[in-house]
């Protein structure tokens, strides 16, 4: 428990690295405006449609009491759904494009905090290959997890509780394993490795990669809160010695 409390309260922790080497707020604006367009531009197509649908679900003419409660409850499960779906997006398209960017900020907390360079240093568009390539790796599993979860969530009575319980920790999970890996890709390990790199410290990980989901899933927050949860899981990454 007291691992779990380490890795949720930890990426506040790493907010002074920021100011003690400034050039990691100078290294973060282009993943920030990157993500800011990303999100904004998910954000305005899914509420357009979602909304959408929600308003021709129902005669938005009527205006009795009863429908008026229907409007307000409708109008708020849409905001929570197009969040979710936001989310989703989101670790998708916004990790893919922001990877080569936020391998920099890793791999300068790694030098300047922890002495730690690797001997495959690569000029920054082999670099941003590498990166986008192990990127949707992490898509990809957590599609192949995400997927099932979501038609599992139809099955009668107790689809929905799967689908909390088994969802909640793998999202958890999948979150650490996205802000520790840019280390670990350095390290040249395979995504197997990885996978078993995070779950050596399970309860560490899964505390860091709960606050890292509900960083991430609150808007413009997680734009401006992706450069620090990046420093952070390198300084975790490093500080606990993960995979030694």
């Amino acid at each position: 428990m007291n691992n779990f409390v380490y890795g949720f309260f930890y990426p506040f922790k790493c907010i002074k690295l920021f100011f003690i080497y400034p050039k990691l707020i100078a290294y973060s604006i282009v993943p920030m405006v990157i993500n800011l367009i990303i999100y904004g531009t998910i954000f305005y197509f899914t509420f357009q449609w979602i909304t959408g649908k929600a308003n021709d679900s129902i005669d938005i003419s009527n205006t009795n009491f009863l429908i008026e409660i229907i409007k307000t409850f409708l109008k708020v499960f849409t905001f929570l759904l197009v969040i979710l779906v936001c989310y989703f997006l989101f670790i998708i398209f916004g990790g893919i494009v922001a990877a080569p960017f936020n391998e920099r900020i890793s791999r300068l907390v790694e030098i300047k905090f922890f002495h730690h360079r690797t001997s495959n240093e690569l000029p920054f568009l082999k670099d941003a290959v590498i990166s986008i390539k192990e990127e949707l790796k992490k898509v990809l599993f957590y599609l192949s997890v995400l997927i099932p979860l979501f038609f599992i969530n139809f099955i009668p009575m107790i689809g929905s509780t799967i689908s909390i319980v088994v969802g909640t920790p793998f999202s958890f999970f999948y979150n650490a394993l996205d802000y520790l890996d840019y280390p670990m890709t350095r390290s040249m390990r395979t995504f197997r490795q990885k996978l078993q790199v995070v779950d050596s410290q399970r309860s560490l990980s899964l505390g860091f990669g709960c606050m890292a989901f509900l960083l991430t899933v609150i808007p413009v927050v997680n734009v401006l809160m992706n450069p620090l949860l990046v420093a952070a899981g390198t300084s975790l990454y490093h500080e606990k010695k993960y995979g030694k």
